[in-house]
């Protein structure tokens, strides 16, 4: 199979001043999904423009017509399944039904405390998201569900006429944890990892793709454990947060050998981050989009 190429475009831009030429620009470039952070603010960016995924998404359905749209991710910190599905629903029609529903269960950011809460334990971010998925996918696919768990409630919610694509949209769950990776082989189409964080400061790229060996190894265990081929799940690595960094995206080379070395992993797409100057995003954006357009026919 060939390796799939995506790309992060963060919400940060006025649709009109730039916005909608990055999501025109990612289909003309041949990108297969263009996926937005699901955030209320997100880093350094929390102090200027930063807007809502979902309607991003919306009208990027709008302006493109090939090009796949994702969140990468959406999570329980700030989103109820109910209320999430409607959205869904509505974008996967408008889109013709080219969306991904990235999903994980989120962190201890600003989207942790926005709503006034305090932020979860680990724990309790795994206990809503092992609720949260279920419930949506129940959602996505019956014109009428009821509910009552110990987060989240549903009351004859309908949804008719479910998705466009059927049984419903494909789920790309992010996790690397026991419990996260059991959601991910019970319910997902596709998996997702940023590799594991405690070696992103000193770890070394070596060490690096062993931990991702690691992660695969252990999502087949959990794909074995319920009788599922893990040849099912798509496997997306978002690019950023290895000891690699931005070092990929510095050469058509470079870049050749790091998807190549990552491919033989077992990982079926790798997204990178659409150039953001100053910022841990930033790169050549002549590069970039030469390896949009070329990497690809070298990674078949």
């Amino acid at each position: 199979m060939s390796l799939r190429l995506s790309t992060v475009i963060l919400p940060y831009r006025r649709w009109n001043e730039g916005g909608r030429e990055a999501w025109q620009r990612a289909e003309q470039l041949g990108f297969h999904t263009g996926y937005t952070y699901d955030h209320l603010s997100w880093r350094t960016f929390r102090d200027g423009p930063w807007f809502g995924a979902v309607p991003t998404l919306t009208a990027a359905a709008g302006v493109t017509d090939r090009l796949r749209l994702g969140t990468l991710v959406t999570s329980p910190n700030f989103r109820h399944p109910v209320t999430l599905a409607k959205e869904l629903i509505t974008l996967d029609d408008i889109s013709g039904g080219r969306v991904t529903l990235g999903i994980g269960a989120g962190g201890t950011g600003f989207d942790a405390t926005a709503l006034g809460q305090d932020p979860w334990t680990p724990r309790e971010r795994a206990d809503r998201l092992a609720e949260f998925v279920p419930l949506l996918d129940r959602l996505l696919r019956e014109d009428s569900v009821s509910y009552e768990g110990d987060y989240y409630s549903a009351h004859e919610a309908r949804n008719i006429p479910g998705c466009v694509q059927r049984p419903r949209l494909p789920f790309a769950v992010a996790a690397t944890g026991p419990r996260g990776l059991k959601l991910a082989a019970r319910h997902g189409q596709a998996w997702v990892t940023t590799g594991d964080p405690k070696l992103y400061e000193n770890g070394t790229p070596e060490q690096s793709r062993q931990a991702l060996r690691g992660q695969l190894d252990r999502l087949s265990d959990a794909c074995a454990a319920i009788g599922r081929d893990t040849d099912e799940l798509d496997k997306i690595l978002l690019t950023g947060f290895t000891p690699d960094r931005g070092r990929p995206l510095e050469s058509l080379d470079a870049f050749v050998d790091f998807a190549g070395r990552h491919r033989e992993l077992g990982f079926t797409e790798i997204v990178v981050h659409w150039p953001i100057p100053d910022s841990d995003f930033a790169a050549d954006e002549k590069v970039f989009e030469q390896i949009a357009m070329e990497a690809a026919a070298q990674l078949v």
